[in-house]
């Protein structure tokens, strides 16, 4: 039976995975490394950003793999990773994790605190992405320019105020209790955040064109409202969603740009226990499903010779991921409401059968696809040796302690055939083409570069596997049992 399927000892260490994706951020980090950072190869960096304005930006998390801080999709790797612990406290407590979680979330977090400077202020990026990537050079040798851009009242950015409004409420809910002094200030600056978002309204370009917003600000003011409403309890946020549902779209992507499945998915759950009138957003989740879901009658997204979900070529995992998190949530809220499952026209998806697809997609990840490798590194005998890194392609400072310039990072380490001198443990790529073939060249960005929003998703989807509780695997066959017996009929 399917559901016994799902529920029996999986062919990976999903606790294992799940370690090493959180392990993945202390790599990421910028600033004064605390003493019990367990990635040895990095040091400290960028310890004088906004020093230029006279602003305390230091720490947070360089993005990917090169040395810029970009706050907005920041923003969103701290809501997923807040979002996963919401969800799967549990699971990430059984596996020992929890606290480690609750660790990298603060580093974002605390740096978001610290560049919203004043109510309508927001600094939303520190380095010049253009002579960024010009130089190949370790975080800790950076001498390119740390450029501070920022969002004020004169030059609104709504989607990266409401992101970090988004980020610090579903943080908030994580700390509550834990350090209930922090939750507060989190909630406070977030119901700040959100006001400057919604009341000085105009589309963020200041970061283009490495982060362009393509689905406007909607989307990501509805998913800010929905976590202050979770977060807070205020019955203002409710009204805020229902008098602009109509701004949720049916979409078939969840990514840093599009939050409209986000806020969708959080409302159904809301939708669930009673708050009928939010039936839009409900029935607008129900059709991301569709849309990613193969057999599906209205299916947009199609999948891998290999079974993997192919949204786009470049960076095509953390559309996997994000997509696979949310099918992982929404099953969740369907099981703990007793619904059978989803209609897709003609094709009907009970709950285990949406769950076992999201499961397949984090199995691809870990090994199961044509190339018998894993995407994630360090997990498995066959991983990425060349991730498109900086800090993990050039020997570590504390091993050469000589600078290596830009020019020389070029030379001597980019254009290198080696495998990277350092591991990055825990660091998920972009991911195969779409016919399942992966090249394991660190020129070739598109498919090598790992990325925090990457592996946030990935937290949130892992954690749903680890531990699964032999209640849920009750609930998913009960619930399964009156539809299977009508059939049979």
């Amino acid at each position: 039976m399917e559901e016994e399927g799902l529920c029996s000892s999986s062919a990976y260490d999903y606790g294992d995975a799940l370690r090493k994706a959180i392990l993945f951020f202390e790599g990421q980090r910028s600033g004064k490394l605390p003493s019990r950072q367990r990635v040895k190869w990095r040091g400290d960096s960028a310890l004088s950003d906004g020093h230029t304005e006279k602003v305390n930006l230091i720490g947070g998390y360089y993005d990917a793999g090169d040395n810029v801080k970009f706050g907005w999709p920041m923003a969103f790797s701290v809501s997923l990773l807040s979002w996963a612990a919401i969800e799967y406290k549990k699971e990430i407590s059984s596996a020992n994790q929890l606290h480690r979680l609750r660790t990298a979330i603060r580093w974002g977090t605390d740096f978001i605190l610290r560049a919203n400077t004043s109510p309508t202020t927001l600094y939303t990026q520190v380095g010049d992405g253009n002579s960024d990537h010009q130089c190949w050079e370790r975080p800790e040798d950076m001498d390119t320019p740390r450029t501070l851009y920022k969002i004020t009242s004169e030059s609104p950015g709504t989607e990266a105020a409401a992101e970090a409004a988004a980020a610090l409420s579903a943080a908030s809910i994580v700390f509550k209790r834990v350090n209930s002094n922090y939750s507060t200030r989190l909630l406070n600056q977030s119901q700040s955040l959100f006001e400057f978002a919604d009341k000085y309204r105009k589309s963020y370009s200041d970061s283009c064109p490495f982060y362009c917003s393509y689905s406007g600000y909607q989307d990501e003011l509805l998913w800010a409202a929905a976590w202050l409403q979770r977060a807070s309890g205020e019955k203002k946020y409710f009204s805020y969603v229902l008098s602009n549902q109509g701004w949720s779209q049916a979409v078939s992507e969840f990514s840093w740009d599009n939050k409209f499945v986000g806020a969708q998915t959080l409302l159904a759950k809301e939708f669930y226990v009673g708050k009928k009138n939010l039936t839009k957003f409900k029935s607008d989740a129900e059709s991301f499903i569709c849309a990613v879901m193969p057999r599906s009658s209205s299916v947009q997204i199609r999948t891998t010779p290999g079974g993997l979900l192919y949204i786009r070529d470049s960076s095509n995992l953390q559309y996997v991921l994000s997509s696979s998190m949310v099918l992982f949530i929404y099953t969740k809220t369907l099981i703990s409401s007793h619904v059978n499952g989803v209609q897709c026209g003609s094709v009907h998806f009970s709950a285990s059968q949406i769950k076992k697809f999201a499961k397949s997609q984090v199995d691809y990840i870990l090994g199961n696809n044509p190339m018998n490798m894993s995407y994630m590194v360090g997990f498995g005998s066959k991983y990425p040796k060349q991730l498109h890194h900086r800090g993990s392609s050039i020997p570590s400072i504390k091993v050469q302690p000589e600078k290596v310039g830009c020019n020389e990072g070029f030379s001597n380490y980019y254009s290198s055939s080696k495998a990277n001198p350092n591991t990055h443990v825990g660091a998920i790529v972009g991911g195969p083409d779409s016919n399942d073939h992966f090249n394991d060249v660190r020129s070739d960005y598109s498919h090598a570069e790992p990325a925090t929003y990457i592996n946030a998703a990935f937290v949130g989807s892992v954690a749903a596997l680890q531990a699964e509780s032999k209640e849920e695997c009750l609930q998913l066959t009960q619930i399964n049992k009156p539809a299977n017996m009508a059939s049979q009929v």
